[in-house]
């Protein structure tokens, strides 16, 4: 992943935020992140971490898909390693929305690229 693009430094601002406990900054440079996308790659790693910050599943579920979908629209390799992670997200969002074979499809496509969900 290029760490001069504009839409990872802004995701890489937002994880280091986040980190520090700074969570409304964190989803303020998510969404950031998000706006600037340009294209299905960018528009993937946003998405991807908008969907860590929202409260409601359902809500939370959506921008899985939106990330997941993007991920399939892109031309860029760089998005084959994010599929795992994807993958593991698409499956919490089921699981939390109490669709247990959905969940269990993700998880298991997640599981055949080496990412193995370990229940919390």
């Amino acid at each position: 992943m290029n760490p001069n693009n504009p839409v990872v430094k802004l995701c890489v601002e937002g994880t280091q935020a986040e980190f520090k406990g700074r969570i409304d900054e964190a989803k303020a440079l998510y969404r950031q992140a998000w706006e600037a996308a340009q294209d299905d790659f960018e528009a993937c790693v946003a998405a991807h971490y908008v969907a860590r910050h929202q409260e409601d599943p359902e809500e939370r579920l959506r921008w899985n898909q939106i990330a997941l979908e993007r991920a399939n629209a892109a031309a860029d390799d760089q998005v084959r390693a994010f599929y795992p992670s994807l993958f593991l997200n698409m499956g919490q969002s089921h699981q939390l929305l109490g669709h247990p074979e959905e969940a269990k499809r993700y998880y298991d496509l997640a599981a055949r690229l080496g990412a193995i969900h370990q229940e919390d």
